[in-house]
């Protein structure tokens, strides 16, 4: 991406801008990206895709206890809480974890509610930098690849397995789409509407990630599953009805 900076000439970080974009970089990226990965292990897609469908339940609990940067109202702590409900349903939480790892849930919980604090910081000390979507993405994807890289290396998979090139391709596929592009993308949302409404992006995850779970991985839908991420949905959508600053 900084390929991208560089040819279209766009202004780079500077000072503490590095910092607030490694920090936004941590919660975003380093730090999601690699509960997801160590989750999906043991976990459907699905289900990753569903628990991270609450991205907005936290990005709200963020801004209303963190930041303080909005009031909360009636509507939007029932939100709160069919959303909390919703993941509750989703994980089958009657039937303990199932055959779920629950360290893998609470990796997948972690790693949302790691987006929610993320969102909002980005919107409150990277957005009023006036820098461009690609800058910041760059930026972001470049230092959390930094802080993660000694963490690859003392692992040893440089030195005990050799990835093979579907793998390589997959990697990169994700790297330049999933994370560089959309993070160009998801920087301007929030510029233009806000952290709150630009993790509802995460409402389209779990339907995708279902069909091609189901369809590439042979992955079991449970029935409940689907429930739940209606309900984490619903709650979503009614946390987003809260009163301006």
């Amino acid at each position: 991406m900084f390929g991208l900076v560089f040819l279209l000439k766009l202004q780079l970080p500077k000072g503490i801008q590095w910092f607030h974009l490694w920090v936004a970089g941590v919660l975003m990226s380093a730090i999601p990206f690699s509960l997801f990965s160590f989750a999906q292990q043991s976990t459907t897609s699905s289900l990753a895709a569903i628990i991270g469908a609450a991205t907005p339940i936290f990005t709200l609990l963020a801004i209303l206890t963190i930041y303080r940067t909005e009031k909360v109202t009636i509507v939007a702590t029932i939100g709160l809480a069919v959303g909390l409900i919703g993941v509750a349903i989703t994980l089958g939480i009657w039937e303990g974890f199932g055959q779920n790892d629950p360290m893998a849930i609470g990796a997948l919980v972690l790693a949302t509610v790691s987006y929610g604090i993320g969102g909002p910081y980005i919107r409150k000390f990277v957005t009023p930098m006036n820098l461009s979507g690609t800058s910041s993405a760059a930026a972001q994807v470049f230092t959390s690849a930094i802080t993660l890289l000694p963490f690859y290396l003392f692992t040893g998979p440089l030195f005990t397995s050799s990835p093979s090139i579907e793998s390589l391709l997959a990697i990169l596929v994700l790297g330049v789409l999933g994370s560089g592009f959309a993070y160009r993308l998801f920087h301007d949302v929030i510029k233009a509407a806000g952290s709150a409404i630009a993790s509802t992006v995460t409402f389209t995850n779990p339907v995708l990630a279902a069909i091609w779970g189901i369809l590439l991985l042979g992955e079991e839908l449970h029935w409940y599953e689907p429930i739940g991420g209606a309900v984490v949905i619903l709650g979503a959508w009614l946390a987003q009805h809260k009163s301006s600053k």
